[in-house]
């Protein structure tokens, strides 16, 4: 059941919106173009927040989760999920309570089920957050990074993730994903994304940051970081860099523990910081905090997420940024393993940060920023600072002027022909070949008709895609071939290789898809029994490209960067030899048995 209050499946008038924000008054509206060149003063939006309460003012720090599809009526489930981890019913409620900025969207929280409910979605937040007294637009926030994260799926169109784009190389690619994920985002009520990645990934066993971010070289990174920005907001989309200081380099990942950037000051400026500059020069709306110690930064042992030395001392200070920053999610342990959930809110609050992203237990961290400042610990002149940021942006989105999503149009914008075939044309121009020995590329579908794709079927990450041997072997057999998928598994049991063994003496080809090979991992000894067969074996990493090095016998192995279904087509192309590979390794491949040896420099990608 969607929402069916008014406004919802049709769009609100200009006026509608106006008489809600009727506290603002006319001047603070803007044009409907998002970053509109005109808009509200520093000194009509100071008059809005003096009229806010202090707790109105509390709550506009915070961008909270909700479960249901619907912000008024979800399903029951998400009715229990929000009363046991939040303590009301609905998104609506939620609102109406801890008057709270901004909502994010999250699929496992069931929001993202199609455009239109999306959109309906959207447009009861905006409706609830308006009718309050003194009502202000809602900050509609998510992970669409593409790739590897991505909140919403299918029918949206869904790019290539960074690590492809960066072996793409191509800062017009980066900018068109920009703008057509962000005008199909913005068409669907959603005005913020956590993305661009600006960490640059110097570390092959990065478990967090990996694939997300467009690569190891500084430059190129920055590069992309900037066009991508600029993408997005062009397309009235807050743009998100992430996660300052730089996330890049680091072996743990700071959802489970608490990562250590052993990094020094110089290594910093010169790798780190650049992608960050450039996204700011660029006029990024919105940077991303790390829950990672950066000891040359600010030798407290504090999270940089709490830490005033390097949001309000480098951040604010040397890299002169004034727009929003908003912490990575409060619930990751990197960020909950030094203090308590009622003292991490207030610290970040007192070390520079504006929003406060989706604390584990909301009624504490409202809480404890409302008593930190009725007891003195915050000033109401500091939340007065962070909520004139906030509502800053918000003016240059257009919310005042607009919020709603028109929920009738929005299939005239999500998922159409044209960006869907945008989406597979920049795909094409990322698959990597890396490996290619006697010409076992490209397969011949008159004399290799019968394929067999074997391998590892991770995981959706819209929940829309997939699985990727059944994607790889429906887009061969659709260029011609006869593909038949046999699903291994990330861990492949003796049992399992040994059926892809036996399926593999019927092929004329075997296409084997790997994921985040290790010395140890069972799918080495999957590629290993397959190529002794003596069929042509393809290998396809379908995440890190640094699983080539794990297997030096293949004699043919293409990256993809991410198991998504367009970066599986184009790979299938190049397979079918539709169109020759073009992309070029982002960041280098270090050998198996050296790793201080590198075996694939940056740059590095053949063709035919």
């Amino acid at each position: 059941m969607h929402d069916t209050s008014p406004g919802n499946t049709a769009r609100p008038s200009r006026r509608t919106v106006l008489a809600a924000t009727a506290g603002v008054t006319a001047a603070v509206t803007v044009g409907g173009a998002a970053h509109a060149d005109s808009g509200p003063s520093d000194k009509q939006l100071g008059a809005l927040i003096s009229r806010m309460t202090l707790e109105e003012k509390v709550g506009q720090l915070f961008v909270m989760r909700a479960y249901g599809h619907s912000a008024t009526a979800p399903d029951q489930a998400d009715i229990d999920a929000n009363l046991n981890e939040i303590g009301v019913r609905t998104a609506a409620e939620l609102i109406a309570k801890y008057r709270v900025g901004g909502i994010i969207y999250f699929t496992w929280a069931h929001n993202t089920r199609n455009p239109r409910q999306i959109a309906e979605l959207s447009n009861g937040i905006q409706r609830a957050s308006l009718g309050r007294p003194r009502g202000l637009p809602a900050i509609i926030a998510t992970d669409q990074e593409h790739g590897a994260v991505c909140r919403i799926g299918k029918p949206a169109t869904l790019f290539p993730g960074a690590m492809a784009i960066g072996a793409g190389g191509s800062r017009a690619d980066a900018r068109t994903l920009g703008r057509i994920s962000g005008a199909e985002l913005r068409a669907m009520g959603v005005n913020q994304d956590y993305s661009p990645d600006a960490d640059v990934n110097v570390n092959p066993a990065n478990p967090v940051i990996g694939v997300r971010s467009f690569g190891a070289d500084p430059d190129a990174v920055a590069a992309l970081v900037a066009a991508e920005v600029t993408g997005y907001q062009s397309a009235g989309v807050a743009a998100t860099t992430k996660h300052f200081p730089g996330h890049g380099d680091t072996a743990v990942d700071s959802h489970y523990g608490f990562p250590v950037i052993t990094h020094s000051r110089d290594q910093w400026e010169k790798l780190d910081a650049v992608p960050f500059r450039a996204a700011i020069r660029a006029g990024i709306d919105s940077i991303m905090t790390a829950h990672i110690q950066f000891p040359a930064l600010d030798d407290s042992g504090d999270p940089a997420t709490l830490s005033r030395p390097i949001l309000t001392g480098i951040l604010r200070g040397e890299l002169a940024y004034d727009g929003v920053v908003v912490t990575d999610s409060l619930g990751m342990e990197g960020v909950r393993t030094k203090y308590g959930d009622d003292r991490v809110p207030v610290l970040a609050l007192k070390a520079g940060v504006d929003q406060l992203l989706n604390p584990p237990k909301l009624d504490v961290a409202w809480n404890a920023v409302l008593t930190a400042v009725r007891e003195g610990e915050l000033t109401e002149a500091r939340l007065d600072e962070s909520v004139l940021r906030i509502l800053r942006l918000k003016a240059r989105l257009g919310l005042f002027d607009d919020p709603y999503a028109d929920a009738e149009r929005v299939g005239r914008t999500v998922g159409t022909a044209a960006h869907l075939a945008t989406a597979d044309r920049i795909a094409e121009r990322t698959t990597t070949l890396l490996v290619n020995e006697g010409g076992v590329l490209p397969l011949s579908h008159r004399t290799q008709r019968n394929v067999l794709v074997v391998g590892a079927d991770p995981a959706s990450p819209s929940g829309t895609t997939g699985p990727p041997t059944g994607v790889l072997a429906a887009a061969l057999t659709e260029l011609g071939f006869t593909a038949t998928a046999l699903s291994t598994g990330t861990d492949p049991s003796a049992d399992a290789v040994a059926k892809a063994v036996a399926a593999a003496r019927d092929a004329d080809a075997v296409v084997v898809g790997t994921y985040n090979v290790s010395a140890a991992s069972t799918q080495k000894s999957l590629v290993e029994q397959l190529l002794a067969t003596g069929k042509p074996v393809v290998a396809v990493a379908v995440r890190n490209p640094y699983d080539v090095a794990q297997l030096p016998s293949v004699p043919a192995c293409l990256a993809t960067y991410s198991w998504t279904d367009v970066e599986l087509r184009a790979a299938a192309r190049v397979i079918a030899g539709r169109v020759a590979p073009r992309g070029r390794l982002p960041v280098p491949v270090q050998r198996a048995d050296d790793p201080a040896r590198v075996l694939y420099p940056i740059g590095h990608g053949l063709t035919y």
